[in-house]
């Protein structure tokens, strides 16, 4: 595998089959910042390939999963379609843009090898996006869990409306992504969202990890070809719902309320929307 040592967003070690991909930021809580957009397919499209491979746990570092989208970090790329709503080409660019980020968590997805998700602490927006590409997500007993966007002034367009759906009940989805609540990992269990909880952090890994070996231990070509099928089904309807939500956001998203939204995190204030 090459060395990754010059990646900012993220660590990857291999131990037998099982590779570990960590989030190490940079931002505060492993929030998603544009190393992270751009290192993530690099990461996962390197461990589709190495046949040393066959199973990978996905981790966050220090005590939180991920805060989601680094929004001071990207709050440049918002900034052009905001500030110009009227014209075709800030649209098209963040359109263009919004595709590349979904075909990031894509490359999660679509990875041969199985994705085990250990999840501690906070997991909000992004977070829920990236582990909804994993194909198991485990939950320490301190995790917590939120669709967050639509506090932002945003509809979530990167995965989580996509694939959530085919994971958790039709309600359930509505009710996370309507309210933006947060869930602890008991109801993130009890709802399907995760398929266990564990003590803390170190239990969690110890499970991820446990668990992909078990998976590692299986004839590769046949894991590949259950993952195979089991995406086929759902292929579709996810790529579906990906082009419809870009089209969707790059006609949308720029409006008064976003604008007060990312206004209102700099400021460190509630916002106040209006609807406009």
């Amino acid at each position: 595998m090459t060395d990754h040592s010059s990646w900012k967003a993220f660590t990857v070690e291999r131990k037998g089959h099982v590779a570990q991909v960590t989030l190490i930021g940079p931002g505060k809580g492993n929030a998603m910042g544009p190393d992270f957009w751009t290192e993530l397919p690099a990461v996962f499209t390197e461990l589709d390939a190495d046949p040393e491979v066959r199973a990978v746990v996905l981790a966050g570092s220090g005590k939180h999963f991920s805060f989601g989208l680094d929004l001071p970090a990207m709050a440049g790329d918002l900034a052009a379609v905001l500030a110009d709503k009227a014209q075709a080409k800030p649209r098209t660019d963040f359109h263009a843009m919004v595709k590349r980020m979904q075909a990031a968590i894509t490359a999660v997805a679509d990875c041969r090898k199985p994705v085990v998700a250990a999840v501690q602490g906070w997991c909000i927006g992004g977070g829920v996006d990236l582990i909804t590409a994993a194909d198991i997500r485990y939950a320490s007993a301190d995790a917590k869990f939120s669709v967050r966007e639509v506090k932002v002034g945003m509809v979530a367009d990167v995965g989580t409306l996509a694939r959530l759906p085919l994971i958790i009940g039709d309600g359930h989805v509505r009710e996370l992504a309507l309210t933006g609540k947060d869930i602890d990992a008991a109801r993130a269990e009890k709802i399907g969202l995760v398929n266990d909880v564990f003590d803390d952090a170190d239990a969690v890994l110890a499970a991820a990890h446990s668990t992909a070996a078990e998976i590692a231990a299986n004839p590769p070509l046949v894991v590949h070809g259950i993952k195979d099928v089991l995406d086929h089904s759902r292929s579709g309807s996810v790529d579906d719902s990906l082009r419809y939500v870009a089209a969707w956001n790059a006609a949308f998203l720029p409006s008064e309320d976003l604008t007060e939204a990312i206004t209102a995190v700099f400021e460190k204030r509630p916002p106040s929307f209006k609807g406009q």
